[in-house]
């Protein structure tokens, strides 16, 4: 069948069927747990991780977490 003709789930199935036979069952799920996507967004997520607001804030917080580590 000519891969233009092929439906996205045609791929998909011709994919995993390819990664079986060359990987195996093991190496198959290892290669695609490597593209598992996750859940959320980030863009909008990172701002509660990132409370700092500019770099003189970050590098006060890095030299006084040196500090107490010393």
């Amino acid at each position: 069948m000519n891969i233009q003709d092929m439906t996205m789930i045609q791929i998909r199935e011709a994919g995993l069927e390819i990664l079986l036979r060359e990987l195996g069952p093991a190496g198959m799920v290892r290669f695609l747990q490597q593209y598992e996507s996750g859940t959320g967004d980030y863009t909008k997520e990172r701002s509660s991780w990132l409370t700092e607001k500019d770099v003189q804030s970050l590098a006060e917080k890095i030299i006084q977490n040196r500090k107490i580590s010393e």
